[in-house]
């Protein structure tokens, strides 16, 4: 029997929504009783029950504008915003390696989409006086793997600082703003790095995990978090439950951070 959240007939959209957390995320939304548009780049050819997928490329302005209006009609409305896209393709070698070119992708990836889905969405929510929208960060802004991250890093850190001051401006008016901060997670790309570092090492999938943790700094829990353990958090950020969450940022990344 699903424990309920409170969130039976609520409207969604849920970008980055096929595959790792945001497929996590959809699927325990869809359990909730929520009406789910995933978006992304790719997306099944066959939905579940209470889903849509819309194919956009949402690093765009374009594909944002046309989700948005999409969910916005299918829906009549929307209650849930929940930004999970984000990643990197930037290249390691430090900041030299980091081009303009290098530094809009990862802008455009990890800070622009959540920006217009809020400038898109929102009004509906203020007409409402209710909603909750949740951006999903990374504790690389607090952490940041100078080598490989430094982009993705500074897109997530202005990500965090965008949350916040959007929570000040429209928690009077109804609307919660919460951001979710993971370590690593065990998604589809992250077993793919971990199976390609075993290889090069010569060991195992458990050699390869640890490769990470270890560049990482550690985890103090032994294990990257599960996509499910992070969609099961967000489930209950947007939800009733948490009505007196906002501004705030959770982080779920197994101790890796060090300090407080």
């Amino acid at each position: 029997m699903t424990f309920s959240l409170g969130l039976d007939g609520r409207r969604a959209l849920v970008t980055g929504g096929t595959k790792g957390v945001g497929a996590a995320v959809v699927e325990v939304l869809r359990e909730q009783g929520v009406r789910v548009i995933a978006a992304a780049r790719s997306v099944p050819d066959i939905a579940p029950d209470g889903v849509t997928y819309v194919a956009a490329d949402l690093a765009t302005a374009e594909g944002c504008n046309t989700v948005a209006k999409t969910t916005l009609q299918r829906l009549g409305g929307i209650d849930i915003l929940i930004n999970v896209l984000g990643g990197s393709t930037a290249p390691g070698g430090g900041f030299a390696a980091l081009d303009d070119d290098e530094w809009a992708k990862e802008l455009n990836l990890n800070l622009m989409p959540a920006v217009r889905f809020d400038r898109a969405l929102l009004p509906a929510m203020i007409a409402q006086r209710s909603g909750v929208i949740i951006h999903v960060t990374s504790i690389q802004h607090e952490l940041p793997l100078p080598q490989s991250t430094t982009a993705y890093a500074a897109a997530k850190a202005a990500l965090a600082t965008y949350s916040k001051s959007l929570s000040k401006e429209v928690t009077p008016k109804g609307i919660r703003v919460v951001r979710v901060s993971p370590g690593w997670v065990e998604t589809e790309a992250a077993v793919a790095l971990a199976e390609r570092l075993a290889a090069d090492a010569g060991t195992d999938y458990e050699g390869g995990k640890q490769i990470i943790m270890n560049a990482l700094g550690g985890i103090p829990l032994g294990r990257p978090a599960k996509p499910q353990e992070v969609a099961d958090l967000i489930a209950f950020l947007v939800s009733p439950r948490a009505g007196a969450i906002t501004g705030a940022e959770h982080v779920i990344d197994g101790g890796t951070v060090p300090t407080v």
